[in-house]
């Protein structure tokens, strides 16, 4: 809610609200009723949510906020862009990026701090959390080039 503008009890306002939120986290689940009025309120104020999939090789109906209304829901490929065996897919799947696999990994920047930033570095990765940051960065282009794109638009040409 604080990332896209809106008010949180007991913490100051952004200033600089998001207008796409990448959520790579998730588990078995449903989108229960505090998870979706969330995700409801954050897209009305124009925000689009990109979330991963998970990695349990499953259908992503299981797991939250794969599952939630309104979120764009993101499976992993791998660098041939088939579906990654680990990758969850199915109907709440809108699309697929590149995720890795054993036969070529994503390059990722990480902060090798354990309990607070330290150095910053690089370390190649699998999953969908690598998927979801592709589309993120798509989506995020999307909006200086039309200011009155709304996160349904965004959604609707993800599926496309």
């Amino acid at each position: 809610r604080w990332s896209a503008g809106l008010a949180v009890s007991g913490v100051p306002a952004n200033a600089n609200p998001a207008k796409v939120i990448n959520m790579s986290l998730g588990g078995a689940g449903s989108c229960d009723s505090t998870l979706q009025t969330a995700v409801n309120q954050i897209v009305a104020v124009g925000t689009t949510i990109v979330v991963s999939a998970g990695n349990s090789n499953a259908d992503a109906s299981g797991y939250a906020p794969a599952n939630c209304n309104g979120v764009i829901t993101v499976a992993a490929t791998t660098l041939n862009g088939n579906r990654a065996y680990y990758s969850n897919y199915g109907s709440t799947v809108e699309i697929s990026a590149p995720g890795g696999d054993s036969s070529g990994y994503i390059l990722s920047t990480l902060n090798t701090g354990e309990q607070g930033p330290e150095v910053d570095a690089y370390a190649y990765y699998q999953g969908t959390s690598m998927s979801a940051p592709h589309v993120s960065g798509v989506a995020s282009v999307l909006y200086p080039l039309n200011a009155h794109l709304t996160p349904a638009e965004v959604h609707t040409h993800s599926q496309a």
